[in-house]
């Protein structure tokens, strides 16, 4: 098996092959040091920092994020996740009964719980558009949610990159599309920022959210929320704190009310510009070139993979970034539900070859009952063809 030269920036069991990136990310040895740097600063002199330094150090590493994302500082808030923005958003609007909320059926599942929970308290009813599957395609995409769109359509909530399928959306058709009907857009552009290039200031949607810990291999903790700034007045943090009330007429009430919730660590957010200089300066053509290579790998990894298991893709090449779904059989149907379901075969093929790598029971649980148990799925013929078909990719 082949071990990839970029492998020494990271530090990454060595013993695993590590092909799930895309959930909780992997951030460089480099970047790691300067966040301990970062906080033995902070703690040195915690008044030093937080009073004098902190807010210069947050607008260095706005500005840093904003010219990566193409995005105006001054409309860009750091938060902890995308999952916090989702419902930093979600639960700053004001809906009534009647109203209704447009999401897709492949929307993730944190952030459709959110949209759930305020629908039910408002009364306000939740709209699923079913995109198609399988052979989706950017035109009947839109079409799908287009079609789901009524006069009483307030907002609509959606991945740019889905998690469950990977499949990058036609985010600009559909935001244009919608605002053209009226109804804003709630991005959860949590896997998109590094996987894609993204203009903010281009997409112009109403609401944007993305993590930073993800593909740009920032710490755990640095993830963004971008408001267009005529619907800035109505937004709030989660935790509402000093800037509620702060007489200060040098920044907007908007970064006033996000820059500061209370006392945490933010040396996350301050690591961002590291994050992005240390990959930028990885291959010759940086940031688009680290894009372009990825995505080619993944459309590499699921050609091999579908031709070996001898099943079709399921979305054109157009409708991939940097991960890619293949589907499988139906497997064991008693593993426990999301979030803590395993499939058996994931559990395989990390104890039985080092390869961790995420299967997602879409759009339900495995339906089948096969009778198998983790232990027969090392006789089973799709599970063979996987694991050789991984391991040939590895090589």
């Amino acid at each position: 098996m082949s071990v990839s030269p970029f492998r020494a920036h990271w530090s990454l069991d060595p013993s695993i092959v590590y092909l799930n990136h895309g959930a909780y990310g992997a951030c460089p040895t480099a970047v790691l040091q300067v966040q301990s740097e970062l906080r033995a600063h902070l703690e040195a002199s915690p008044m030093r920092f937080f009073v004098r330094e902190y807010e210069g150090r947050l607008d260095e590493a706005r500005a840093a994020l904003a010219a990566f994302l193409d995005a105006d500082p001054e409309d860009l808030s750091f938060v902890s996740n995308a999952t916090s923005g989702v419902n930093a958003v979600l639960r700053s609007l004001r809906f009534a009964p009647g109203d209704e909320l447009l999401t897709t059926d492949h929307e993730y599942n944190a952030s459709r719980n959110a949209l759930d929970w305020v629908a039910s308290r408002s009364g306000a009813q939740v709209v699923t558009a079913a995109l198609p599957w399988p052979s989706p395609t950017p035109a009947t995409v839109v079409e799908a949610v287009l079609a789901r769109v009524t006069p009483r359509t307030r907002l609509f909530l959606v991945d740019h990159i889905t998690s469950q399928t990977a499949l990058v959306l036609p985010l600009r058709e559909l935001v244009q599309a919608l605002r053209a009907r009226g109804v804003e857009t709630l991005v959860d552009g949590a896997h998109a920022p590094g996987q894609v290039p993204l203009s903010l200031r281009t997409l112009n949607a109403g609401y944007y959210t993305g993590n930073c810990h993800k593909w740009l291999c920032a710490p755990k903790g640095a993830a963004f929320l971008h408001v267009r700034k005529d619907l800035q007045e109505d937004l709030k943090p989660l935790s509402v704190s000093h800037g509620h009330n702060s007489p200060r007429q040098d920044r907007s009430r908007f970064r006033l009310d996000f820059d500061w919730t209370g006392t945490a660590d933010p040396t996350p957010a301050l690591c961002v510009p590291h994050a992005l200089r240390t990959l930028e300066r990885m291959l010759p053509g940086g940031w688009p070139a680290i894009m372009a290579g990825n995505r080619a790998k993944a459309l590499a990894a699921r050609k091999l993979l579908c031709e070996r298991l001898g099943v079709q893709p399921h979305c054109p090449d157009e409708m991939v970034g940097s991960m890619a779904t293949v589907a499988l059989p139906d497997g064991y149907p008693t593993s426990p539900p999301p979030p803590s379901f395993r499939d058996p075969l994931q559990d395989r093929l990390i104890t039985g070859h080092q390869i961790e790598v995420p299967i997602i029971p879409w759009p339900q649980a495995p339906q089948r009952h096969l009778r198998l148990s983790a232990q027969l799925y090392n006789t089973h013929t799709e599970y063979q063809h996987l694991a050789e078909a991984l391991e040939a990719l590895l090589r």
